[in-house]
């Protein structure tokens, strides 16, 4: 734009932008600061959170000096943020809470979970891809830990929740359902979707780390063995391997705290009342709800 003098006693900027059959708005553009090295740091932060949850911002600066990166502490909260981490609360805290939805309580404490479809369990966590980073949702059953749905969304809205709900009880339906407090979760869409179908709404009590502790496990487990491992170039990449992973954890998998057996076998096996339908065929069905990601600061 070295062409186009700001200062020019005659000829105004428009003018002169339309005499070199450029858009004149172009000459006030500012270009957006490469987010390269910010996503670099949130996979770091986001690495060493699901190694020591109860690093703070303090911690994180230490830990990131010692890899030779040079960051102020309110970068690593900035940073930190937008993935939605905060430290001691064992888990990213990407759903927030609205004092305009109905909140229900927690009602797994001293339950004694028995078999498949007593408690299914939400929740959603941060997965980094190359060039920007998503959000994964998945609904688990807590007998057999088997994931019965999971979407993945480029923005923290409720559709992606709501569909992942959508396709699970179109396999199958808990008598309870628990989930956290955040808006996805007790948005009207969702609630009434659980409703109508008859199921008992729970939800983790606030600050309460261990309330929802088996998805916690699973998403340390598919961060390991799964997003860690490979770096995902784009939405489409981590989601078909999401997709290839979840079929492995169902069906290929031996869990120890199931006597060495897959989820799939502990969730066939173990039916009650309700003729047995195969989830893992919904897995391969799996949308992406590709929208405008956030823009990292």
């Amino acid at each position: 734009m070295k062409l186009v003098e700001s200062k020019h006693p005659r000829i105004s900027i428009k003018r002169q932008c339309e005499l070199l059959c450029l858009c004149w708005s172009t000459y006030y553009y500012k270009p957006r600061k490469d987010n390269s090295y910010n996503i670099h740091l949130m996979g770091l932060i986001d690495e060493e959170y699901t190694r020591h949850p109860f690093y703070g911002v303090r911690r994180m600066k230490a830990m990131l000096e010692n890899k030779g990166h040079k960051v102020n502490r309110k970068r690593i909260r900035r940073l930190s943020r937008n993935m939605g981490i905060e430290a001691v609360y064992p888990k990213p805290k990407l759903t927030k809470s609205s004092s305009e939805h109905k909140k229900y309580p927690y009602l797994l404490k001293g339950l004694k979970i028995d078999h498949p479809d007593h408690v299914w369990c939400s929740d959603i966590t941060y997965i980094k891809t190359k060039y920007g980073f998503v959000y994964l949702t998945a609904i688990m059953d807590w007998f057999s830990r088997y994931v019965m749905s999971f979407e993945v969304s480029t923005t923290l809205d409720k559709e992606f929740c709501i569909k992942s709900l959508k396709d699970a009880l179109s396999l199958s339906k808990p008598e309870i359902f628990n989930s956290d407090q955040g808006v996805q979760f007790t948005c009207e869409e969702f609630i009434t979707s659980l409703k109508e179908t008859g199921v008992t709404i729970s939800m983790d009590g606030r600050g309460r780390a261990h309330d929802n502790i088996f998805i916690e496990r699973l998403w340390r487990t598919v961060k390991y063995e799964e997003v860690y491992l490979k770096e995902y170039e784009t939405v489409k990449d981590a989601v078909s391997g999401l997709c290839k992973y979840f079929h492995f954890y169902n069906k290929e998998r031996p869990h120890q705290a199931l006597g060495y057996k897959t989820p799939y076998e502990v969730y066939k096996n173990n039916r009650q009342k309700v003729k047995f339908i195969n989830p893992q065929d919904g897995l391969h069905d799996q949308n992406v709800h590709l929208k405008t990601a956030p823009i990292l600061s």
